[in-house]
């Protein structure tokens, strides 16, 4: 394992962190014995074979159900002192409610203290101004530092970058968890702030969320040769210094094995990235054209701004994605979690498209007038039943 530093914490962080929201046995609280007992002696299992790795990180939530329970029948057994334990609790209006969600967490965990704390989804400016006010979550967080309960505080986000960037420039964090990786970078600026601000900088979900990649489509494998899409992915991360570690939402003890993979190759990226990366731009490129590529993104509203919510630039991305790579079952799994996952995935679908309706919202846009037929293509390829978040299972 390597490891770096994790911004102002000082913590010598694993290049990979355990995270915990898929080897737990159910998205709700529920009590030790309704857990299937190999369900549970796969999560130690798990637990396990991660420190025998070097990766000492292990990371959860209040709101993963029974992981932070389950891992409280584990945690105790282990040497505390090797451990980076981090948990997660959501924003709340009710800075007590805050608080005692935390000491659930805590009691849950068996542990009396946890390395990092969290708030869970900073996602709107209003998520920030519940955090921040005087007497909010951010409040209670430092006192619970100065009691020995946290050592340090951060926050993960599923939110826009300007959000992110705000969140960040508050001063008020120690690390950042969110979302970056080669086929997604528009959150570059925030961790370029969080670099300046000498932050922690904690990937999310980089083999799900950054293209279902541990089941790519062929065409996705063949650009990535000689590496699988997942150890590309990890090593374009990686190759930036100012990203400290990736999370690995393992199910069980095997999930690790093909992310070591790129821990040899990490001085090498250098070497072995360009071929990877001028392959994949091209296949972009061959499918596009130059002018789309360069440009699709420029002038697109917010959904907000945008007739019936429709979320353009993200169906524009996945679409992208489909064509070029050949991504249709992750464009499917991401297009139709809108409309249902709120804050978290925000907009709508293309389900009513008029190019009427649009025309003044794309007038910034060099492809205004194309732009209404693609968001009916993107539905009709990627359309499908409603998909949850993992939580709301």
């Amino acid at each position: 394992m390597q490891y770096r530093r994790f911004g102002r914490t000082e913590l010598q962080m694993p290049v990979f962190s355990c995270g915990g929201m898929r080897y737990q046995h159910k998205w709700q609280d529920i009590a030790l014995a309704e857990v299937p007992a190999d369900g549970q002696r796969n999560l130690e299992a798990t637990i396990r074979r991660s420190l025998e790795l070097g990766i000492t990180h292990i990371e959860t939530a209040r709101g993963y159900g029974s992981s932070e329970m389950q891992l409280g029948y584990v945690l105790p057994k282990l040497p505390r002192d090797r451990l980076i334990i981090q948990t997660k609790v959501g924003p709340s209006a009710d800075a007590n409610r805050f608080r005692q969600t935390f000491e659930q967490s805590l009691r849950y965990l068996q542990l009396d203290f946890v390395d990092l704390l969290g708030i869970h989804g900073i996602n709107t400016p209003e998520h920030i101004r519940q955090t921040l006010r005087p007497g909010g979550c951010m409040d209670v967080a430092r006192e619970l530092v100065a009691r020995g309960k946290v050592r340090f505080v951060g926050f993960s986000t599923h939110g826009p970058c300007d959000v992110i960037v705000d969140a960040i420039r508050s001063g008020r964090f120690d690390y950042v968890n969110l979302h970056w990786y080669y086929i997604n970078q528009t959150n570059w600026p925030a961790i370029a702030a969080a670099t300046q601000a000498d932050m922690g900088v904690f990937i999310i979900s980089p083999s799900d969320k950054g293209g279902r990649l541990y089941d790519p489509p062929q065409k996705l494998v063949d650009l990535c040769h000689p590496l699988s899409p997942m150890v590309f992915n990890d090593l374009f991360c990686l190759s930036h210094p100012e990203v400290h570690t990736l999370s690995l939402g393992a199910a069980r003890p095997s999930d690790f094995d093909e992310h070591l993979k790129v821990l040899p190759l990490l001085d090498r990226a250098d070497e072995i990235l360009p071929d990877i990366l001028a392959r994949l731009e091209q296949a972009m490129v061959d499918r596009f054209g130059e002018e789309w590529v360069k440009t699709w993104q420029v002038g697109l509203p917010s959904h907000e701004k945008t007739p019936d919510g429709i979320n353009i630039p993200t169906i524009l991305w996945l679409r992208n994605l489909a064509l070029a790579y050949d991504m249709v079952e992750y464009g499917k799994a991401r297009y139709n979690l809108l409309t249902n996952a709120g804050h978290w995935f925000p907009g709508g679908k293309a389900e009513r498209v008029s190019a009427r309706k649009l025309a003044k919202c794309l007038e910034q846009s060099p492809h205004r007038d194309r732009i209404p037929q693609y968001l009916k293509e993107a539905h009709e390829l990627l359309g499908g039943e409603a998909v949850q978040r993992l939580s709301q299972s």
